[in-house]
């Protein structure tokens, strides 16, 4: 294997991967394009971005330039080195999640206390949360791998941290940032060697306790309704649902072309965040969602080709972390999508690389920086250096 990679043609071949590089790149500017064709009408009715229509493109491109400067730093640190720091960025993160509940440091929108003013903008901690995770379920699978199997010393600990987690994300409320935690932390363990018995149960349980949350909180429970017939009520619980399928109605095959979205002008409430991919179905049609899915899709394989390569090259903390923020993606990907397409209730998650917000652009792009070192490293491996 290592003669295969060794030899001139593969030498010349660049030294990162450029499929994943510009992949990446083509996803971030369909994003600052729609994120400028939804937000257009609500930028200039309100009065908090001073009625200025491309104040929320102006600010999705400071986070993208702040991203692309971070990402390069980034991408200079070696993999080791987050392996080691894992356990304090997680435990740093959890602080953060604290300090967010906290009256006059947490920052309310829209009732949800999610966010940390930092003056400048908000920093939304859950949305980094999602790679410290990643980060710390892979070291804890490597540090615990021969007790990985054992129920009381390798799963018990990690599921009480994630439950911790769970409620403090809970707390805010942020039920959507727990749902795909929960999803990296679980299936890292899985990937990890968790004994069979342990996952048939979790199969049992987990779908039970999802229930429980969802009836124990009003607001959860009428989301859950509104899913399940939206046009019962499409003024109320119904509202954002009805609005978000009108939208896909109205595109068709090739869409009404870009800027002629009708739903986009204050009737789709968050189209800039959690439904614009409604408003890019509304303008681009079928076709213009087909090739964001066939984007990302290609993204989280990439992913998973990326941790194949790091297991040949016996840096399975590599591997595990590829493959948690593959799972991050692909997860928080197909629940955006599917609640804008009807498919899932709402939950508030924005579409990872397209929406706005600063905290989930910058924490994307960083993992895609780490993502881009992983490979870096694996070619170099491969090639004996």
């Amino acid at each position: 294997m290592i003669d295969k990679f060794s030899n001139k043609s593969t030498i010349d071949k660049p030294s990162f991967d450029q499929g994943l590089f510009w992949v990446s790149l083509i996803l971030i500017a369909i994003g600052l394009i729609m994120v400028y064709s939804s937000s257009i009408s609500f930028a200039e009715s309100s009065k908090l971005t001073k009625h200025q229509n491309y104040f929320f493109l102006l600010r999705q491109s400071i986070y993208i330039s702040l991203g692309f400067f971070v990402g390069f730093i980034i991408f200079q640190i070696p993999i080791r080195w987050w392996q080691k720091m894992s356990p304090y960025l997680f435990m740093a993160g959890m602080v953060s999640l604290i300090l967010v509940l906290i009256p006059g440091i947490g920052h309310v929108v829209n009732g949800s206390r999610r966010w940390i003013s930092l003056f400048v903008f908000n920093i939304q901690p859950s949305e980094f949360m999602k790679l410290f995770t990643a980060m710390y379920a892979s070291d804890y699978v490597l540090r615990k791998s021969k007790e990985i199997g054992s129920f009381l010393k390798g799963f018990l600990p990690m599921a009480a941290v994630i439950m911790l987690l769970g409620a403090l994300l809970l707390l805010e409320p942020d039920f959507g940032a727990f749902a795909v935690i929960l999803v990296i932390a679980m299936c890292t363990l899985i990937l990890g060697g968790i004994d069979k018995k342990i996952l048939m149960g979790l199969s049992i349980v987990a779908p039970i306790g999802m229930a429980a949350l969802i009836y124990s909180s009003d607001y959860r429970y009428q989301r859950l309704v509104g899913f399940f017939n939206p046009w019962a009520d499409p003024y109320g619980k119904g509202y954002q649902l009805s609005h978000a399928l009108i939208a896909f109605g109205r595109g068709e095959f090739f869409g009404v072309g870009l800027g002629g979205s009708v739903e986009k002008l204050l009737y789709l409430p968050e189209a800039h965040t959690d439904f614009i991919l409604a408003v890019l179905a509304e303008e681009f049609g079928f076709f213009g969602v087909l090739i964001v899915i066939g984007l990302f899709s290609w993204l989280v394989i990439r992913a998973f080709g990326i941790a194949k390569e790091a297991i040949i090259n016996e840096s399975y903390y590599s591997a595990l972390l590829s493959q948690g923020i593959g799972i991050w993606f692909g997860t928080q990907g197909i629940i955006n999508m599917g609640v804008n397409m009807g498919l899932l209730p709402t939950k508030g998650l924005t579409l990872p690389l397209l929406s706005y917000g600063g905290s989930g652009i910058l924490a994307n792009m960083i993992a895609l920086a780490i993502l881009l070192r992983i490979d870096w490293e694996n070619r170099r491996g491969l090639r004996g250096i």
